[in-house]
């Protein structure tokens, strides 16, 4: 049986595959909504309450807003390397066109403070290789604090190779504290098809502590979401064979926005591990140039 925590592929009504609020989520902050798009057309939307980042999954767009216009070159799959994007303010209506269609996530957030529409080219977002040996995987740091300026969004993409773990050793951060940022997260998947075109898969899990449980432990496919609103959570685990992509959309109530974590004590003495490790020798799969 799966949790009330886990959102299977396509449970959105059309132009939507995803349509996480925070009210359907039953927490206040965070987003995500997921529109595929067929040639020529268009979906219009008014942000609202929202800070919104439009980053193409598949394919191109031209995203318009207040009398300006930003194209984004996208990308043929979520496994070609970042993507350029746009993001839309608070009370803003906005609009995504594509000319041969494709797939885009609207990455949300409440927001106090309207920031001004921007476009940010796929050259500019930095990519981190995190981890080690078969915890390696590759991080595009798109929307993270400290790389993009925002109200209160945290958005980042995860490439993780066949056969190996990320989001490892599992962690936290469900509270406001000296170690901790209360951030509420979403996690969208796709999986790589194998080589014949057998669909891929692979398993996500959150765990939570004495005082506040919760026990999440579901095989994700390609469209498939994992809402976290509070607990340790990983690993995310890649089928042999079958590269992993999540995209991770966070926001909580607190003044600061920083991703601040705490690790599962029982396993934090993995990373020292990796010291004596190389980095999985497929990564990056694919260059940021």
């Amino acid at each position: 049986m799966n949790s009330k925590y886990y959102i299977p592929a396509r449970s959105a009504p059309a132009p939507l595959t995803v349509d996480v609020t925070p009210e359907s989520a039953g927490w206040t902050e965070s987003s995500l909504f997921v529109v595929e798009l067929g040639a020529g057309e268009s979906v219009t939307r008014h942000s609202g309450d929202d800070e919104i980042i439009v980053v193409p999954l598949s394919g191109s767009a031209t995203v318009s807003s207040g009398g300006t216009s930003f194209d984004l070159a996208g990308r043929s799959s979520v496994f070609d390397g970042p993507s350029d994007f746009a993001y839309v303010g608070i009370d803003s209506e906005f609009s995504v066109t594509s000319t041969e269609g494709g797939r885009f996530a609207l990455c949300g957030a409440r927001a106090r403070n309207r920031l001004p529409f921007r476009y940010v080219p796929a050259a500019d977002v930095p990519v981190e290789l995190r981890g080690a040996g078969n915890c390696s995987r590759q991080v595009h740091n798109f929307g993270t604090a400290g790389v993009f300026e925002a109200d209160s969004i945290i958005a980042c993409e995860v490439i993780t190779p066949g056969g190996n773990w990320s989001s490892y050793p599992a962690h936290k951060h469900d509270e406001n504290s000296e170690n901790e940022s209360q951030l509420e997260e979403i996690y969208y998947f796709e999986i790589a098809d194998g080589p014949d075109g057998s669909p891929g898969f692979g398993y996500h899990r959150v765990y939570g502590t004495p005082e506040r449980p919760i026990e999440v432990l579901e095989e994700v496919r390609s469209g498939d979401v994992v809402l976290v609103p509070h607990g340790y959570h990983g690993p995310s685990i890649a089928a042999p064979g079958y590269h992993m992509y999540y995209l991770n959309v966070m926001a909580g109530p607190g003044e600061e926005r920083a991703w601040n974590i705490c690790d599962d004590p029982a396993h934090t003495w993995l990373r020292g591990s990796w010291e004596h490790q190389d980095v999985d020798p497929r990564l990056p799969l694919h260059e940021n140039s």
